[in-house]
């Protein structure tokens, strides 16, 4: 049995109090940020609300009843005040028989919402929290499955194998992921359509039409779990599903997830700013009460690190993926979550040419292994650097393999020798797990015998980058991190706190605003306990 993350072997001369030193930066560079969170909503915010109490469903114009109930209150009593209060109080005392047929009359305009008072707002609040609270027992009741069918198969033995199924068909999708799991893939990503972080709205039912990607939608994630559960029990050992809790929809999908049981979300504090162009403050408005749902849900986030090494160099950039990683760990720990949950990222992405290139990357892995021991780390194979020759492509990808097994990373997505010519085949996923498969097996306990030399070239690296992390982070306390993402800290792209899409969807919360669903978030004794086998965190090679 590997190693789990938990138990990962220091290999580098790091300072404790310089670990500690850095975490307290991003501590302060994050609270300001917490702050803004605390004392706003968004509309995709209420909307999550209101798919909690099982609003599911659409108009003929295809639009999702949650938006047009959501618009309609907006238009009339205010979204300040949160959903439920005018919502539940239209609801009973129009005498509708569902959420459903009050959206409908809604879109007709046929309502007219208001903020109750007195014993009006009573029986709202009242009503409101006990179909939130509905919506939360099935998120709990899907977390003890997921336990349950983990000790009915087995747990996969760390690094986890992890690998992108998406044909734009989730019929198709289905037997590929199928197929890519009985030869080896223990996490399948159904990547998205593209451009649907860009929808300020999740479609509905299963869909056959996304571009380079799949809808993520709550049907299609229904029908993958299934098909994984399937293949699971097949196989004797529990296969992952991953999706994406991004964009201007964060908090739906994420609440989406967490009903129909995915096992991971990629959720970023800045991915959505700074390569979707969405508005800082609604990301992280957005992003914490995702979170929440994710911490309840015992859902392992995976964040985007990896991305600002394709734009910017992987070098000289080393610094601000730790910078950003430390800011995900003081939030994702703020909404809730487990380090067991915390699966951040980075990624092998410096320039083969590049002297002592394998050595810089064993360098900033171990490092990142050590600063989060108990995180389970995604690592992302070669993209910027991988051309039209499959052979060196092939090779590179099999020491990015070779350096997540040295240092102990946790899950491994597989590279893919034809990253750079197009959408890979079925047979080039084949060759690629063969590769993974050649390099865990060969060279899977090659960890135990990695001890950088004290004082060489690989702990010299690491402790630069820790200390211009460092650097960086005093400098973001004092600037401010929405002015840093504004200057082009991260990533080498500009983006303005005030710029960008979903700015109109942020809203400042009233005096006496409800959202019944953070109230539970925040007292779990509000709504059903977990299950007691549900609420340990994932540790990654744990035996089962």
């Amino acid at each position: 049995m590997r190693k789990s993350a938990a138990t990962a072997v220091p290999r580098l001369n790091l300072e404790p109090a310089v670990m500690r030193a850095a975490r307290d930066l991003a501590r302060q560079a994050g609270q300001p940020i917490v702050d803004l969170a605390r004392k706003h909503t968004t509309v995709s915010v209420e909307r999550a609300v209101l798919r909690l109490a099982g609003l599911r469903g659409a108009g003929e114009d295809g639009m999702p009843w949650v938006n047009q109930l959501a618009d309609a209150i907006s238009r009339t009593a205010g979204l300040q005040h949160g959903i439920a209060l005018p919502a539940w109080d239209a609801l009973l005392t129009g005498g509708y028989p569902s959420l459903c047929a009050l959206a409908a009359d809604a879109a007709r305009r046929k309502v007219k919402f208001r903020i109750p008072a007195g014993e009006d707002a009573r029986a709202a609040r009242a009503a409101a929290s006990a179909a939130v609270g509905a919506g939360f027992a099935t998120i709990d009741a899907q977390r003890a499955r997921r336990d349950a069918t983990i000790a009915e198969t087995a747990e996969p033995p760390a690094p986890w194998i992890y690998l992108i199924v998406a044909t734009g068909d989730i019929h198709e999708d289905i037997p590929q992921a199928k197929a890519a799991a009985r030869a080896g893939a223990d996490v399948i990503a159904v990547i998205r359509s593209t451009g649907q972080s860009l929808l300020d709205y999740v479609p509905e039912g299963a869909t056959r039409e996304g571009f380079a990607g799949t809808y993520a939608t709550q049907e299609n994630f229904r029908l993958m779990r299934s098909a994984l559960d399937d293949v699971s029990r097949e196989l004797g050992r529990y296969v992952r599903l991953t999706n994406y809790a991004s964009g201007l929809c964060m908090p739906e999908i994420a609440t989406l997830a967490g009903l129909e049981r995915l096992d991971m979300m990629l959720n970023d504090c800045m991915y959505g700013i700074i390569f979707r162009d969405i508005n800082p403050r609604r990301t992280f408005i957005d992003q914490r009460f995702s979170r929440q749902i994710h911490a309840r849900a015992g859902i392992i986030i995976n964040t985007g690190e990896d991305n600002y090494l394709t734009t910017a160099d992987a070098v000289e950039a080393a610094h601000t993926v730790v910078v950003s990683q430390l800011l995900n760990e003081y939030f994702g720990k703020e909404a809730g979550l487990a380090d067991g949950q915390l699966g951040l990222g980075h990624a092998f992405e410096i320039n083969p040419a590049v002297p002592d290139s394998f050595l810089l990357e064993l360098a900033h892995a171990q490092l990142i292994r050590e600063l989060f021991p108990a995180a389970p780390l995604k690592y992302m194979p070669p993209t910027k650097h991988m051309t039209g020759n499959v052979f060196a492509g092939y090779l590179l990808d099999a020491f990015f393999s070779l350096c997540g097994m040295m240092t102990d990373q946790s899950i491994l997505l597989v590279g893919m020798m034809t990253e750079g010519i197009h959408t890979p085949f079925l047979s080039d996923r084949d060759l690629a797990l063969e590769n993974v498969r050649y390099v865990r097996d060969a060279a899977g306990r090659l960890g135990e015998s990695f001890r950088p030399a004290p004082g060489g070239f690989i702990e010299r690296r690491a402790a630069e980058v820790l200390t211009e992390s460092i650097a960086l982070l005093h400098r973001i306390c004092g600037d401010g991190l929405l002015n840093a993402i504004a200057d082009g800290t991260f990533g080498i792209t500009k983006r303005p706190a005030d710029g960008g899409r979903g700015l109109d969807g942020v809203i400042e919360k009233a005096d006496g605003y409800l959202n019944p669903a953070a109230d539970i978030l925040a007292d779990p004794q509000r709504a059903p306990a977990v299950a007691p086998s549900a609420g340990a965190p994932v540790t990654i090679g744990a035996q089962q």
